[in-house]
């Protein structure tokens, strides 16, 4: 890998590797492709490009390595996941500032996934210790059953460019206490905290083999590879519900093992005892954390008419003191990830406002080549408009005033997703609300819901299977049972 800069972690690799399979970092077939920090639309780094047959490589490795890493003691695996988590803690800032210049999002934003990433860490050394299994006497007696688990196999991961370094260790640390050994695909985006933290676990003591990384352009040669490949047992897919849907028909050809957490469209409610001060400020970070480039991000706003006046004025006078800009200048919003993005937005607003939407509040952004979108508050937005079905992934809040709960729930469960929600108001209320909203995860009285030691995932089109607590460390364990003659 080759850089313009002089970050540490950036001239550690030889130019032109990136690949890292079995221990051993090697250059790509394909050659390398460009990695840009979107803030500015500079060069930061060329990768190597990864191809079909580095993605078999990588799996002959995992699939080498797992005899031993599944045979280690629990413990063992413990111990290495926390001195992983210790050493992303150590090297936090570094990895903080590499993270902004791939992904462009403000440093606050940066360290705080530092810090969450390297936080399952920990809670999956603590999890890989923890007895799975039961034993027990048959109910018609003469025998005795024994329940164990095993760690499923070799184990494809794909991961998304919003949070390069949380996405990556919130399927790797489970899989690695679990017994299993991965094979990596970041996103072409955002590869360069997967290599780093690569890097760090080789320093921790991870085995050569049990993760190995793949970055490339060719992200569907590259995980159609995995899904044919009778070793590869499972698969865990961060990412678009339209991707999902593709590798769902695909894996299921082999019938392997899947996990998917996929889009969102998350409702963020506030009923009428809301205490307006803590919804805004619960908006403020469902909303605009890392930009709005989030799946749990909230995506519609609804108000109750009796604080939507108050709501929109406080919440707009937030929105407009905000310091959009690179990370380098203290910036509060960084920029979106590419020029499509900023096209996708900008149609989705425009098109609101066309029909009738109005642009309450809107922060100022600066004279930039990146890919900067003006954090925005809209009132008056068609119940119809595609701003309100569809993810936005951008620091676009539209507000719709409502007052009648029924007729709020309908709207807010009228989508095929279902992951994040949010409600605000009186705790009996907004637990009333909040049972009813069709989503794997709703946030009351805060806004913000992802947590290590929580099972993470959606219902409906919003993915299969939770990442984070035990159920994390489950999607990687397969369960047999022991009928035993006693």
């Amino acid at each position: 890998m080759t850089t313009t800069t002089e970050t540490g972690y950036l001239t550690a690799l030889e130019p032109g590797s990136g690949i890292l399979v079995g221990g051993r970092w090697r250059p790509g077939a394909a050659g390398v492709f460009a990695v840009e920090n979107p803030a500015t639309r500079e060069h930061v780094a060329d990768v190597a490009d990864g191809t079909p047959e580095d993605a078999t490589a990588a799996v002959d490795a995992a699939t080498a390595a797992l005899p031993a890493w599944s045979a280690l003691a629990p413990r063992t695996r413990s111990d290495l996941l926390s001195r992983v988590r210790d050493l992303m803690l150590r090297d936090a800032d570094e990895l903080a500032a590499l993270i902004a210049l791939e992904n462009g999002k403000s440093l606050t934003d940066a360290r705080g996934e530092v810090g969450y990433a390297a936080e399952f860490f920990r809670w999956y050394a603590e999890e890989a210790v923890r007895p799975h299994g039961d034993f027990g006497p048959s109910p018609a007696g003469g025998t005795r059953t024994i329940v164990t688990h095993k760690p499923v196999g070799v184990a494809a991961l794909v991961t998304p460019w919003n949070f390069p370094a949380a996405m990556a260790t919130r399927k790797i640390a489970p899989a690695l206490a679990a017994g299993c050994t991965v094979v990596l695909k970041p996103a072409s985006e955002t590869p360069l905290t997967a290599l780093a933290i690569a890097r760090l676990m080789a320093e921790a003591g991870v085995p050569d083999g049990v993760v190995n990384v793949v970055p490339g352009l060719d992200a569907a040669g590259i995980v159609s590879t995995w899904l044919a490949d009778p070793r590869v047992r499972k698969i865990s897919f961060t990412g678009s519900t339209g991707v999902g849907r593709v590798l769902l028909r695909q894996a299921a050809d082999r019938v392997v093992n899947t996990s998917m957490e996929l889009g969102g469209n998350a409702p963020f409610v506030v009923t009428s005892t809301a205490d307006v001060e803590a919804a805004v400020e619960g908006a403020m970070v469902a909303k605009f954390r890392n930009g709005g480039q989030a799946c749990t991000a909230a995506n519609r706003l609804y108000v109750h008419a009796d604080v939507a006046s108050e709501f929109t004025r406080r919440l707009g006078a937030a929105v407009e003191a905000l310091k959009v800009g690179p990370a380098d200048e203290g910036s509060d919003i960084g920029p979106l990830i590419s020029a499509k993005a900023y096209a996708t937005v900008t149609g989705l607003v425009d098109a609101a406002v066309a029909a009738g939407a109005v642009i309450a509040h809107r922060a100022e952004v600066p004279a930039s080549e990146g890919y900067f979108y003006a954090p925005t508050v809209l009132t008056g937005v068609p119940a119809d408009s595609p701003l309100l079905r569809e993810e936005i992934f951008g620091p676009v809040a539209p507000i719709v005033v409502w007052d009648d709960t029924e007729e709020l729930l309908a709207a807010v469960n009228d989508t095929e997703f279902g992951l994040a929600a949010y409600v605000f108001g009186e705790l009996g209320e907004a637990l009333h609300v909040a049972e009813r909203i069709d989503a794997g995860m709703v946030g009351v009285n805060r806004g913000l819901v992802s947590d290590p030691s929580a099972p993470f995932g959606g219902v409906k089109q919003s993915g299969i299977g939770r990442e984070g607590a035990r159920a994390g460390l489950e999607e990687y364990l397969e369960t047999q049972y022991l009928s035993v003659a006693w």
